[in-house]
């Protein structure tokens, strides 16, 4: 498999509650990037390939942001991913070896650090569920 095909444009929350955090971006963001918060609490792009901090996703960006810019993660609740991305229902989802992106289960290969993002619900969504191992899978 490969990672999701995001389509920033058509990432959104489902419904009109949702929970959710602004802060400034650490990192060039863009709408769909899996996310985590540093010590200086800034949004940064998540990454199962580095460590497990880089790999502890909390959120999912809302909008595209700039160095320094606020942008909004989705830290529960569905989620919209768009048409590209098309997850599929009960597939598990977790922060990708490829900063930022959204990978299925079965891509966490040996030695990558391993956090679910969520599962696939149907019609492009994802119902998130940030579950942090801070271990490497073996």
């Amino acid at each position: 498999m490969a990672d999701l095909t995001i389509t920033a444009s058509q990432v959104l929350p489902v419904g009109t509650s949702f929970p959710s955090e602004l802060l400034l971006a650490g990192a060039a963001i863009t709408a769909g990037d899996a996310l985590y918060k540093d010590a200086s609490s800034l949004w940064q792009l998540a990454d199962a390939n580095v460590s497990a901090v880089e790999a502890n996703a909390s959120a999912i960006a809302l909008n595209d942001a700039a160095v320094s810019q606020p942008v909004r993660g989705q830290t529960g609740g569905t989620i919209t991913l768009g048409a590209g991305a098309a997850p599929a229902a009960g597939e598990v989802y977790c922060v990708s070896a490829t900063a930022g992106n959204i990978a299925p289960d079965a891509d966490i290969t040996t030695g990558l650090f391993k956090t679910i993002l969520g599962v696939g619900i149907g019609s492009n969504n994802v119902i998130l569920g940030f579950l942090k191992s801070g271990v490497a899978s073996a």
